[in-house]
């Protein structure tokens, strides 16, 4: 049994982030300090190596030493925090469950996990022998959590370092969570298909994180959307990157700023989900996908590569993006705070009552 929280009910009416919006306008023309931040937005220090670059880096690293070992089993023998993965020779397809020990979110140790399942990818192309087949040409991410793909930034840990006062905490997380979400959405500079496997509620981040794939493979049933503006705060970590680059500015913002989750077949008609499949059937869905897909692979790869170009996403658009929400997160006050963990205790008795079931 699926169990969808209303956040309306969980975290109380929030003011339209849309007055936020008109206020903002008003007090910026009158020369006022925006509401938004208590301090003045700026561009963060001098420019570091984005994730593909130290990617690519690695990749030219890993040249060096070709692998005896079959792909299939280095992945086999691989191990990451919270992440389960496994290297299909057959379909070569790269299967990679978020599997994360507590809250299924965004945590300090999923984002480890994360960030050195991706380095080990590259690792596998770079070892690789110039003329043989590519390690694998599909990545799937999908999560062992029923009923949840990822519910998200991990709040428990922004309300401590907001009530901290800890820029850098903050900042830290949040840098983290984009260069994990970037790597992907560029596909890792790799020629392959990525492949969102949603076969429970995508919230927040863990929206973000299935956007940032070239196909969303999505289950009925499950709920995709962003609830940060019940508390008073916006998806900083590729919500707007990812959605305007897909839709119109007015469906983006109402995606953004309503607060609501979407069903799946509400995001197929807009674009941003590609296969509908029946509870339980995510799975198969996305093994029948690559099977009629998979003589196209090249073009497919190539396709999802030049919509990069065409609609490019500097990885500076992202952090600039994120210094805003730190911002902003840095601004919240005590009512604000305690709806976020009342968010975090809803979800937690979720949890529970889905491990009972």
């Amino acid at each position: 049994m699926r169990h969808t929280m209303d956040f309306r009910a969980v975290v109380g009416a929030a003011e339209p982030i849309s007055d936020l919006f008109a206020t903002g306008e008003r007090d910026g023309a009158a020369g006022r300090p925006l509401a938004i931040a208590r301090t003045p937005w700026r561009r963060g220090p001098a420019r570091r190596a984005t994730p593909i670059e130290a990617l690519e880096a690695l990749k030219g690293a890993a040249a060096s030493t070709r692998a005896a070992t079959p792909a299939h089993e280095t992945v086999a023998a691989d191990r990451f925090e919270d992440v389960l993965v496994r290297l299909d020779p057959e379909t070569a397809t790269y299967w990679c469950t978020m599997s994360p020990a507590g809250r299924p979110s965004y945590t300090p140790s999923l984002l480890r996990g994360l960030g050195a399942m991706q380095r080990s990818l590259v690792r596998l192309f770079g070892e690789s022998p110039a003329d043989a087949e590519p390690p694998f040409r599909y990545f799937v991410v999908g999560s062992d959590h029923p009923g949840v793909f990822n519910l998200g930034g991990d709040l428990a840990l922004f309300a401590d370092h907001i009530r901290a006062g800890d820029r850098a905490g903050l900042a830290d997380y949040a840098m983290a969570c984009i260069e994990v979400v970037y790597a992907n959405y560029m596909n890792y500079g790799l020629p392959i298909v990525t492949i969102g496997l949603v076969q429970g509620d995508a919230l927040g981040g863990g929206f973000e994180a299935a956007l940032s794939c070239d196909v969303v493979v999505m289950e009925r049933g499950a709920k995709c959307g962003f609830p940060e503006v019940l508390f008073n705060l916006f998806p900083g970590m590729g919500a707007y990157s990812f959605l305007s680059r897909k839709l119109s500015g007015a469906q983006t913002r109402e995606i953004i700023e309503s607060g609501r989750l979407y069903e799946a077949d509400e995001l197929q008609a807009m674009g941003l989900v590609d296969v509908v499949a029946e509870p339980g059937a995510g799975v198969a869905a996305v093994e029948a996908y690559i099977a009629r897909q998979g003589k196209r692979h090249n073009a497919h790869a190539a396709m999802y590569a030049a919509a990069r170009r065409a609609w490019p996403l500097p990885f500076r658009e992202m952090a600039d993006i994120v210094e805003m929400w730190v911002d902003a997160a840095l601004a919240l006050g005590p009512a604000d705070l305690r709806k976020m963990e009342r968010l975090v205790a809803a979800q937690d008795r979720r949890r529970a009552q889905q491990a009972a079931e």
